[in-house]
């Protein structure tokens, strides 16, 4: 506005000075008649701010009724993840309101739900953690994921399906595919269920499953095998790997073993390569997150056995190691250091004995 009036006043000067309003508007690179009108409003006592462009009440303007039907059709889940074009066209086809594209639009920006609106929608630090009980055994709660493994051919990849048990670790059943389906996962599942014989403990004492919010998780397919075999599913939150960190790691010790070879020349060479390293895993592999125990071990109930022979076996060892010491230690011996090994040593093989 401020500079309407500056403009309007040099104007006024040159006119006075016998300089024509065309050739001042020519100087100042400006249109005659818009000075034209910024001068007759003036005169008139109107104000020179900018006014929004076209009638101030248009005969065409959307009713109340159609903005609410607008809200109400953009909220209702069926149409949560159609964009604002689609979201149009599909109303005209059912009759529910007859409005452009860019109307639509600007009814969906004003309340905030430009952005995506359905499951797909951006996380937005507000969602919580998925409830997680506490266990205190194997086959209370179960955690799946996938990953890929590339080949050797670039932008190629085979996916590795991973059911863990969340208390033991133990990798309850593997697959590797070409593809990302919920087929797939149904697959993997079912052979965890068999494998475990969950079928036959009573509901109430089923795994419940946590996943991340992938397509093949979401599955109707696979929502429907949890309802019917009564295993609750819990999904993590959306881009928070903390929410499902167990498969995840174990993921990580896959991708880090020495043998990994890193690439695989197609979906058999997978196949070969995880039929040695998950019996291996299983059986031999002493796991840090479950007291350097395997995690079949865990799994078959044995953890609490052998760490307490451990401890046990430990303050045995204290035990004789302070026999010796107060024994030798106002005396030299000849050599006092072959009896502590030989006590160790006695010790260790009582404990591969038991």
């Amino acid at each position: 506005m401020e500079q309407k009036v500056d403009i309007l006043f040099m104007i006024e000067k040159a006119k006075d000075k016998g300089v024509s309003i065309t050739r001042a508007c020519a100087v100042w690179e400006i249109e005659r008649r818009r000075v034209v009108h910024w001068r007759r409003r003036e005169r008139n006592g109107q104000s020179l701010e900018n006014c929004k462009p076209g009638p101030r009440y248009p005969s065409h303007k959307l009713l109340h009724d159609e903005k609410t039907a607008v809200l109400q059709m953009a909220k209702k889940e069926e149409y949560a993840d159609l964009s604002h074009r689609i979201l149009a066209v599909t109303a005209w086809d059912l009759n529910i309101f007859f409005a452009s594209f860019s109307s639509v639009y600007r009814i969906l920006r004003s309340a905030g739900m430009m952005t995506m609106r359905g499951i797909h929608k951006s996380h937005n630090g507000r969602s919580v953690p998925p409830a997680r009980k506490k266990i205190t055994g194997p086959n209370q709660r179960w955690c799946w994921d996938i990953s890929y493994l590339p080949t050797h051919e670039r932008g190629i990849f085979v996916y590795l399906y991973l059911l863990l048990d969340e208390y033991s670790r133990k990798a309850i059943s593997w697959l590797i595919s070409w593809h990302q389906t919920a087929l797939e996962a149904r697959y993997l599942l079912e052979e965890g269920l068999i494998n475990e014989n969950i079928l036959d403990l009573p509901e109430d004492q089923r795994p419940e499953i946590i996943n991340d919010r992938g397509r093949q998780m979401k599955a109707k397919s696979i929502k429907r095998m949890f309802e019917d075999h009564s295993m609750p599913q819990l999904f993590a939150r959306p881009r928070t790997p903390n929410d499902n960190p167990f498969v995840e790691s174990l993921f990580g010790t896959v991708k880090t073993a020495p043998q990994y070879p890193g690439r695989f020349l197609d979906h058999d060479e997978a196949i070969t390569y995880f039929n040695r390293y998950f019996p291996w895993y299983n059986k031999e592999h002493v796991h840090s997150g479950i007291d350097y125990v395997t995690p079949a071990q865990c799994h078959n109930g044995l953890k609490e056995i052998i760490v307490s022979r451990r401890k046990e076996n430990f303050k045995q060892q204290q035990h004789l190691r302070k026999e010796v010491n107060r024994a030798h230690q106002n005396a030299l011996t000849s050599n006092p250091e072959n009896l502590i090994l030989n006590l160790n040593h006695f010790t260790a093989c009582s404990v591969m004995r038991s």
